[in-house]
This record gives structure tokens, sequence and C-alpha cells, in this order.
């Protein structure tokens, strides 16, 4: 079995995009945040244990969604 050519890192589809420094601090910045939304919820509001949990699930939920659309508005410009 050959190959016609040699795939560089750009030809490569499966390969992932390194994350940078910024992106991780804002991974790490986004979930001390929920995790603050969350305690906040449960010992300031005392709304209770399970719905402090749904509530910042939801939070990250559509954190999640807009990171993704971001990404893929991105990814399109490229």
């Amino acid at each position: 079995m050959s190959v016609d050519h040699d795939l560089t890192t750009e030809d490569d589809p499966g390969h992932p995009a390194e994350v940078t420094a910024a992106a991780l601090l804002g991974y790490a910045a986004a979930a001390v945040l929920l995790v603050a939304w969350f305690l906040y919820g449960w010992l300031v509001q005392r709304q209770g244990f399970v719905a402090s949990v749904g509530e910042s699930a939801g939070a990250a939920s559509a954190l999640l969604l807009a990171i993704a659309v971001i990404g893929t508005f991105r990814r399109d410009r490229r």
C-alpha cells in the first residue's frame, strides 16, 4: 500500500488545533464563576442543593452553546 503524498498538519482534518493560553485562562475563569454561582444560589439564596445544581448546569450549557457558536463562526472565516 502506498501513499501519493505525505500529509502535513494543515492537510490532516483530524488534527485538533492547539488551545491557546488565553483560551485556557478563559475556561478556568468560567469554571470558577460557575462554581461561585452554584455556591451563591445554595448558600446565600438558600434555594436548595438540587435547584442550585440545576441552575449552574443550565448556565454551563448556555456557556457551552455560546462557545460552540463562536467557534463555528471563527472556523468558517478561515
